[in-house]
């Protein structure tokens, strides 16, 4: 569902540019830019002795991830990176405002078709500002439990 017009598009553009940039700041691993960044780290990599015979490459993608977040589950995450990184207040708003304006942005997601009113009950909206940082913070969680404590210290991670 795309929301570019929507009556939440403002505080969806508000909390991408509050939020966004503590995600920036403090997420783990930094992201790959693009192939040229990539190849940069592979051969600083390789300079640095550590590419191996057992050296593994993997890659994955995830289809829908804006569409397919589960909502409840993301708003826990958004306020578990937040005190994680020690925010109490976001740009001087206290972080339970913050999420009731998340909670707004992701749950009234609507649209009529003809006679028929539809409300998106999964995921966020396509064109949503906040959809991208929100799906960020969810993957960043994902990876901190899932993949980052296996990796060891010289080895590269990206998104």
């Amino acid at each position: 569902m795309n929301t570019i017009h929507a009556a939440t598009t403002g505080i969806s553009r508000f909390l991408d540019q509050s939020i966004r940039p503590l995600f920036d700041m403090h997420a783990q691993p930094r992201p790959i830019i693009d192939g040229g960044h990539l190849l940069r780290q592979l051969e600083q990599y390789v300079r640095n002795g550590h590419l191996k015979p057992t050296t593994l490459f993997c890659t994955a993608d995830i289809t829908n991830l804006y569409t397919m977040l589960p909502q409840d589950e993301s708003l826990k995450i958004l306020k578990e990176f937040l005190l994680e990184h020690h925010y109490e207040k976001v740009q001087g708003i206290p972080i339970g405002i913050i999420l009731q304006l998340a909670d707004l942005v992701l749950k009234e997601t609507a649209f009529v078709d003809g006679n028929k009113f539809y409300r998106q009950i999964i995921g966020g909206a396509m064109g949503s500002p906040f959809t991208l940082t929100l799906a960020n913070i969810f993957m960043w969680k994902w990876e901190k439990d899932a993949i980052c404590g296996a990796i060891g210290p010289h080895e590269i991670y990206g998104r």
